[in-house]
């Protein structure tokens, strides 16, 4: 009787799981498959090493596997092999819908070193199993949050060292950027706002520790940040937990820690009170209530490519990198006058036919390839040399031989077909695009339609508007995608 086809699932989470490293644990399955009458083919063993086992969204191996086990009418194999259930998931809700999902399709999901069978107390058995794995996972999370409060209350570094030190023997030490953290706190002491700061840094070559360009959100972190006069903060929930008004909730640990200290207790109350004051003063922008207006995510900062934003204060746009500091070119736009410019120019361009177009459009593509049927005769020669391993034509070395030229063949033609799929858009015929602009003008100008109407109908010919502060100009581009 020829071997039914299975499938195996490894997992290892962490790189010392020795005993159960992905070489011994497909082993193990491949010899007990075997006694079961299933062979594991190399294509249809999938993998997911130094990954958790608590989500599939983060497990590309997993969802590949039941993306193959859904394909065509009868899936490839009949059952998936893991070395125990807590391999397959760690979460009992997300293990029973992709087990009954696989059941339905007829693949079985078998454990070589649990229980299991087709009893009537074998299902709970299963269950149960699945529940512990969950509270293993659980437990875990739990010690693991122990122990880093109790590392945080002995004042040993915490996470990635902070700007202006270096992590060394589980303590900060300040560096070659502790100066600037200095400069930062003296400068803001004596009146210097964020944005400034963010500026002046900026222009000096400054760089976060991911190699960005400082803003004023990056300032006011530094600023904020109690290790900078030598102690250690830490939250049991995370850093958007922290108590805004003080770093103070009661979810919150704070205290001193084994680092020398780069700011002095009076530069830091100084600094501290003039952060209190900015809090407690009224804000211009209403968060809960975003300003909606008919050029809304379409403008462009003609200097830096960024979105201009609404500043409620003024009524105007302004790019928002230049509002924190990472643009140097203020791109100010009363929203009155922006309103009156985009509609006069896309009178103009109706008119002229001079559209440009956001991806530029492609050349007029050569006649497609039929790389469907291609692929499907490749997916039947390969059909074809499964049945001949199954029904003993071939043996396995064959079998691998054909299925390697098969597979090489296929992702060659799936890669053609791909990039003649994502080749950019033709230009639309001009005349089509005149006609849709001019419907969209009618609504503009009609002030019976809101400006949510307003900003729908532009997004349905306009891709961006580039603002060029310095010569007053705008350049539209159009989507070709109409």
């Amino acid at each position: 009787m020829p071997l039914k086809l299975a499938a195996a699932y490894i997992r290892v989470s962490t790189e010392d799981q020795t005993e159960y490293s992905p070489e011994s644990q497909l082993k193990a399955i491949r010899d007990h498959a075997k006694r079961e009458g299933c062979l594991i083919p190399e294509e249809y063993v999938f993998r997911d090493e130094g990954i958790s086992g608590k989500s599939a969204d983060k497990r590309p191996g997993f969802r590949l596997m039941i993306a193959t086990a859904k394909e065509g009418k009868t899936p490839p194999f009949t059952a998936i092999y893991v070395w125990k259930y807590s391999r397959f998931a760690r979460n009992q809700e997300e293990a029973i819908v992709y087990k009954n999902l696989l059941r339905r399709r007829g693949v079985d999901v078998r454990s070589i070193s649990e229980p299991s069978g087709d009893g009537p107390f074998d299902s709970l058995i299963e269950r149960i199993v699945e529940w512990m794995d969950e509270y293993y996972l659980i437990n875990l999370a739990g010690e693991v949050r122990r122990s880093m409060k109790e590392k945080a209350a002995r004042g040993e570094a915490m996470g990635t060292a902070p700007f202006g030190y270096t992590c060394r023997n589980k303590t900060f030490e300040p560096n070659e950027h502790a100066p600037t953290v200095r400069w930062i706190f003296e400068r803001y002491a004596s009146g210097a706002g964020m944005r400034e700061l963010a500026v002046e840094l900026g222009a000096q070559g400054v760089r976060t520790r991911r190699g960005n360009v400082p803003d004023n959100r990056w300032v006011s972190y530094i600023l904020g940040n109690p290790v900078y006069i030598g102690k250690i903060r830490w939250s049991t929930q995370g850093h958007a937990n922290y108590d805004r008004a003080g770093y103070d909730g009661s979810n919150v640990l704070l205290v001193d820690g084994k680092h020398p200290p780069i700011i002095d207790p009076e530069l830091w109350q100084r600094v501290q009170a003039r952060l209190q004051t900015r809090r407690t003063e009224p804000k211009n922008v209403n968060r809960k209530s975003p300003k909606i207006f008919m050029l809304k995510g379409l403008m462009r900062c003609g200097d830096c490519g960024s979105t201009l934003t609404f500043v409620k204060a003024y009524n105007a746009l302004q790019c928002h990198k230049y509002a924190r500091g990472q643009c140097r070119v203020s791109h100010h736009l009363g929203l009155d006058r922006a309103n009156e410019a985009v509609i006069s120019y896309l009178e103009d361009l109706t008119e002229s036919g001079a559209f440009r177009f956001s991806p530029p459009p492609a050349p007029a593509a050569p006649p497609a390839q039929d790389w469907d049927r291609l692929i499907r005769t490749e997916e039947q020669r390969l059909s074809r040399a499964r049945s001949a391993l199954l029904d003993g034509v071939f043996s396995q070395e064959e079998y691998t031989d054909a299925r390697d030229e098969i597979t090489a063949a296929l992702d060659r033609l799936r890669a053609a077909r791909d990039k003649e799929t994502q080749a950019r858009p033709a230009a639309p015929d001009p005349a089509v695009l005149r006609e849709k602009v001019a419907d969209v003008l009618v609504i503009l100008k009609d002030p019976t339609h809101s400006e949510l109407e307003k900003n729908k109908a532009l997004r349905s010919v306009i891709d961006k508007i580039v603002y060029n502060k310095p010569e007053g100009t705008f350049d539209f581009y159009f989507t070709p995608d109409l």
